[in-house]
């Protein structure tokens, strides 16, 4: 069947196999032009299907020369509706990393839940032994606890609503948005979806049955951003939750010093991923921290951003580097003094008026089709596709 993008509001409900294939190609020739690095070579990604997850995946797999089991929840495809596009993904990148004669087993189902993780314990001990490297990058809208209870995250303030400019994507017009205060509920449930709770449940199962090697290294993402989003991100129901993230990896380590085990949280740059498109506020600014990182040329996308992470980073020379926050920043190009005052000046003068040349609305609505296949470089869209 010939597929095509279909919108509804900030999410695309079709997915392009050759696309998404193409996509994943890309990210891998990425990585191989710019060189091996030393790393690890037993690593298991957690939200290993689209975005940060599968960008880490490939440059473990690609660029350390890495072994990979990897994690997702995805869809296939049922009658004419595609699968989900990380599910293409997947199949793309165990696709390539056979091909390299490269091990790769991907594992299809809920990573919050027990069953899934004694299906990874015994696939390490089965093909591996041990592990060396856990990345835990799951972006889950909700958890399925062990009692079946669904708790559900929300992206909202805390404390008081908060109004600002927002770019309606709609209309392409600029507008103002209200995003309102969570009630107290909402933050916990949020930081039990979001948090560090589940990545210490996967590292206990993992050191319990004794499937990590001493001082093995484990990873998860967060984001901060500028003062202008602090209210969403920093300060709002996903910030309670980073937090808890934060307190998480100081406790893996402490918990696992006599193993050597260290737990590491990256705090990494603003890109279109399918819950940014959500957040009101966010597009806007993305949009012009586009315009403003390209123009200095040193904008990064996902694949980018976790080659520099492992390369420089975390296996550079130097080590492992750390801010005096305790965490690693690979957000420092786009906080850089004289990235945020140029973003805020056209902030300051954006209106429906002056959007499309003061932002980078094409590159915004670019990286979201790109994430669900479409819009890729070399792809005939009238063609017929199996799905």
């Amino acid at each position: 069947m010939v597929v095509e993008p279909k919108v509804k509001g900030f999410i695309c409900t079709t997915a392009h196999p050759t696309g998404c294939e193409a996509n994943v190609k890309k990210q891998i020739e990425y990585v191989k032009s710019q060189g091996n690095m030393k790393g690890a070579k037993k690593v298991l990604v957690l939200g290993a299907s689209t975005g940060y997850g599968l960008a880490s995946r490939i440059t473990a797999a690609f660029g350390m020369g890495a072994a990979t089991i990897g994690v997702m929840f995805e869809k296939e495809a049922s009658g004419k509706r595609t699968a989900t596009p990380g599910y293409y993904n997947t199949r793309a990148f165990d696709k390539e990393a056979a091909a390299a004669g490269i091990y790769t087993k991907s594992i299809n189902g809920d990573a919050f839940s027990k069953e899934i993780k004694e299906e990874v314990i015994s696939l390490i001990k089965k093909d591996w032994g041990k592990a060396d490297m856990v990345i835990y990058s799951l972006a889950a809208p909700r958890r399925t606890m062990q009692d079946g209870n669904v708790v559900s995250s929300v992206l909202k303030t805390t404390g008081e609503s908060f109004t600002q400019k927002n770019w309606n994507l709609r209309d392409n017009t600029i507008g103002d948005a209200t995003i309102q205060a969570a009630t107290e509920e909402e933050i916990a449930n949020t930081v039990t979806v979001m948090g560090g709770e589940d990545w210490m449940d996967w590292m206990d199962a993992l050191v319990a049955a004794d499937v990590l090697e001493d001082n093995a290294l484990t990873f998860a993402y967060s984001y901060i951003g500028p003062r202008l989003t602090y209210p969403i991100y920093h300060e709002g129901t996903i910030g309670h939750a980073k937090a808890h993230l934060t307190k998480s990896a100081a406790e893996i380590t402490r918990k696992y010093e006599d193993k050597g085990i260290k737990a590491f949280v990256s705090v990494n740059k603003a890109l279109v991923t399918q819950a940014s498109s959500a957040i009101p506020v966010v597009p806007l600014y993305l949009s012009v921290l586009y315009k403003v990182m390209k123009d200095k040329n040193i904008h990064e996308g996902c694949i980018e951003q976790m080659y520099r992470l492992y390369s420089d980073k975390v296996f550079g020379e130097n080590g492992i580097l750390l801010d005096k926050d305790g965490m690693i920043h690979l957000d420092d190009w786009e906080m850089r003094e004289d990235v945020q005052k140029e973003v805020m000046d056209i902030w300051e003068q954006i209106n429906s008026d002056t959007l499309m040349g003061l932002a980078d609305t094409d590159g915004y609505w670019n990286d979201f089709y790109n994430m669900f296949g479409f819009k890729i470089e070399g792809i005939d869209y009238s063609a017929d596709v199996d799905i």
